[in-house]
């Protein structure tokens, strides 16, 4: 029972017999039948016109990144954003783009206040502010149909773009229950993570149009991002987003059951109001030696990271009584 990340999921039975079975060719030359027919049909159900397959989320919004911002610009993001505080300063180190992080609220999203404030005059001696970056789910809490809509309006008005780091995008889908296309048609390039909680074993989406994917594409090249038979991937990736997705719910409902019964444990502080998908967060009396605690679950075959906050995830290796085995194994070791 592993309740560090839903990056941690299986592919399924069907995803293993779809890989074997797929047909293939090479990807470079744009040979491979599978991933164009993946790409095609990810690109028409977001709402895009074109769809590019990368090796993991962190190549797909760095490649976003790099599209919309040229050596020397900036992008505006959350404090909290995993392109900003996750993905190894890639953007700085290999695009040359500068971000520009603001706290995030509590709800998860951006002050435009505080967003307009900082983006930069137009004056040779700063960065010139390129983008947008939003994140959803961010922590696991979902962005507001309403506050995507004002996003749109906000990059309008100070000729911005607007990307989304969709790594959950479906758990926000699935928790507003809308249609994908409901949240992508706010912007301008979006990605979609393929190996979290939808269970495919590599790879991310990024979506765009024509011309900026097709920027995208060489940039891929060039950051080594180029594969050769990769519709073995491309078969698990369509199965991600079709059979995956309503797994996402049984995720949510077990979820919210593993707050309420954190709350209740001593030493443990749970906002159960603020969770909304597939992720929890703990805070610990600091009495509670959660390192000791983290080695002897481990030793009864269950894995959490150990923090304060303490973060769970749930996902489709995660049942609910899953959960109720880890809560009583807390309140035993407590």
């Amino acid at each position: 029972m592993d309740f560090r990340s839903d990056t941690v999921t299986q592919p399924t039975k069907a995803m293993r017999e779809a890989m074997a079975c797929a047909s293939v060719g090479d990807d470079v030359y744009g040979d491979d039948p599978t991933m164009n027919e993946f790409e095609a049909w990810a690109a028409k159900t977001h709402g895009f016109a074109a769809a590019l397959f990368t090796t993991s989320g962190t190549q797909a919004n760095l490649l976003a990144l790099m599209v919309h911002c040229e050596r020397g610009d900036e992008y505006l993001c959350g404090q909290q954003a995993h392109n900003y505080m996750y993905e190894a300063g890639g953007a700085a180190v290999l695009g040359s783009i500068q971000p520009q992080p603001i706290m995030n609220e509590p709800d998860g999203t951006l002050c435009f206040k505080k967003l307009a404030a900082a983006i930069k005059p137009d004056d040779f001696h700063f960065a010139r502010t390129r983008l947008l970056s939003l994140e959803n789910t961010i922590n696991g809490k979902v962005l507001p149909l309403d506050y995507l809509a004002q996003a749109r309006q906000f990059v309008d008005t100070h000729h911005l773009k607007l990307h989304l780091d969709g790594a959950r995008v479906y758990n926000a889908a699935v928790a507003l229950d809308v249609d994908i296309k409901e949240i992508a048609q706010h912007f301008d390039t979006m990605t979609v993570c393929l190996s979290k909680g939808l269970c495919a074993p590599v790879g991310a989406l990024l979506l765009g149009d024509n011309v900026t994917i097709n920027k995208a594409r060489r940039i891929r090249k060039m950051l080594g991002g180029g594969m050769r038979q990769v519709g073995f991937l491309a078969a698990a990736g369509k199965l991600a987003l079709t059979e995956q997705v309503p797994q996402l719910n049984i995720d949510h409902a077990n979820a919210k059951h593993l707050a309420r019964g954190l709350a209740a444990l001593p030493g443990f502080s749970v906002n159960t109001n603020r969770v909304q998908t597939n992720i929890v967060f703990a805070k610990l009396h600091e009495q509670i030696d959660i390192h000791a605690i983290a080695q002897q679950l481990h030793g009864q075959g269950i894995i959490i990271t150990p923090s304060n906050p303490l973060r769970f995830v749930t996902h489709h290796d995660i049942t609910q009584d899953d959960v109720d085995q880890l809560l009583t194994a807390l309140a035993e070791l407590l």
